[in-house]
């Protein structure tokens, strides 16, 4: 089966899966966690809404002008005092930031060797070294074998299926968090933090806002654009952006594809759907996925989107560097990541041309969810290190620059924008006149809305 065949086929296969599918993320997980009473099996948080106003007041929208930064006490439910703070992630490229931060250092690197020779007293740093979507069946392992954890990253593609097991996640309000404690985060990301039941189970410290980056003298010779916001009026939907994608190939006799894969397509894609994947219990299999299918198509078939596979591929990367793709759907993660080795690294031959628009449809692609083991004895080591992740305006700002990092709060973004900070020097001279994206992505983040999208 070619890559078209298999890419349209998983987009059935995506929405029938059994995990926590929003629209976005890396990869696609099947479930394994056993159904729980406390997540009725039959309910999700994306049917239609109810008749009567919730009676739980964490339903209620937080003011973002009563934001707190005082956390309460820890319930006597909850243990303190442990031996060792455990905390578990898929990879080591948060975690020990995270904790540098909480323990008011930016030697990022320096607890990353640590960490990972067991140097830190009293922290023991579980590193599964997989993709996101292997990290459930690990954490399932621990959970099974009855392992010390204390806190771990649950990622978008299949939170609900710890989210809504009491047996592996704890309500953050019992760890003395309150929905003031949470008031300037982005709305999309509270939906994913939320269990069925709308208890706040987990949060994330990220905005994985987003956007479209392009080669700036690429787009001014085939399209005629100068700007990002003349490419932006000339993508703006999904229909404009296969007409510029054929403009391009036709001008390069089909040598430079618009898009770099299929699947990078799809993260945006999914972002721009109004109606959830399942509803009562049934799957949607509606027009938006032959929609997807049609336009991928028409890039497909005229060259204006690569052949190359996500992540798998070479050339996935490689097409940026001679120069044979001219666009990458990005997020902020993927800017000193995938996007900066497609432009050949600080000092390549494509480092530097770039720019950054919003693309077809506000969309955010991955993003992660710190959640707390029930059976953690290490209550107030996991409150401190959620709070400074979280809740701490100061330190989200000081982790935001030092990162660097889009961070989850709205008021602390848009401060650091407002004074155009320079958030890291390499990433943002891999663009022309030093363009600030993260002010671009930022008015994407903003417009993400996942209100009743979000299914088990």
């Amino acid at each position: 089966m070619n890559t078209l065949k298999r890419t349209l086929a998983l987009v059935a296969t995506l929405a029938m899966s059994a995990t926590a599918f929003v629209g976005c993320g890396k990869d696609d997980s099947s479930s394994t966690a056993e159904p729980t009473t406390a997540a009725p099996a039959a309910t999700d948080a994306a049917t239609d809404a109810p008749t009567e106003a919730p009676e739980d007041p964490t339903e209620a929208p937080v003011d973002p002008a009563s934001k707190s930064t005082e956390v309460g006490a820890i319930d006597s439910s909850l243990k303190t005092g442990g031996d060792t703070f455990t905390v578990a992630a898929w990879n080591a490229d948060d975690m020990p930031a995270l904790i540098a931060s909480w323990q008011g250092s930016t030697d990022f690197a320096g607890y990353k060797e640590k960490l990972a020779n067991d140097q830190i007293e009293g922290i023991k740093f579980i590193n599964f070294d997989v993709g996101g979507d292997k990290a459930s069946e690990q954490y399932n392992q621990l959970f099974a074998e009855g392992k010390d954890l204390d806190v771990y990253f649950c990622e978008a593609d299949w939170a609900l299926q710890f989210i809504n097991d009491d047996t592996k996640t704890v309500a953050l309000d019992k760890l003395g968090f309150s929905e003031a404690n949470f008031a300037e985060i982005y709305s999309y990301t509270d939906e994913i933090g939320k269990d069925s039941n709308g208890v706040r189970k987990g949060v994330s410290w990220q905005a994985a806002a987003g956007g479209f980056a392009y080669r700036a003298d690429l787009a001014e010779q085939y399209l005629g654009v100068k700007t990002p916001e003349e490419m932006q009026a000339k993508i703006g939907n999904w229909d404009d952006f296969v007409a510029a994608g054929k403009k391009v190939s036709e001008a390069t006799n089909g040598t430079v594809a618009f898009a770099d894969s299929l699947g990078g397509m799809w993260q945006a894609y999914a972002c721009g759907r109004s109606t959830p994947w399942v509803v009562d219990d049934k799957v949607q299999i509606d027009a938006f996925c032959e929609d997807f299918a049609n336009h991928a198509k028409e890039l497909w078939d005229c060259g204006a989107v690569t052949k190359n596979n996500q992540w798998t591929d070479a050339a996935w990367e490689g097409s940026g560097v001679n120069g044979t793709c001219m666009g990458y759907f990005v997020s902020t993660w993927g800017y000193g990541g995938f996007h900066m080795n497609a432009s050949g690294g600080v000092g390549g031959e494509q480092y530097g041309k770039w720019a950054v628009c919003q693309g077809p449809v506000p969309y955010y692609w991955g993003g992660t969810w710190m959640v707390v083991n029930p059976a953690t004895d290490n209550a107030e080591e996991a409150q401190g290190l959620i709070k400074a992740a979280t809740v701490d305006n100061d330190k989200m700002k000081t982790y935001a620059i030092n990162k660097p990092e889009f961070v989850n709060n709205s008021v602390v973004m848009d401060e650091l924008i407002k004074a155009d900070t320079v958030f890291n020097k390499d990433i943002t001279g891999n663009f022309v006149n030093n363009q600030n994206i993260y002010a671009n992505l930022y008015d994407n983040v903003t417009k993400i809305d996942f209100d009743g999208l979000i299914t088990p």
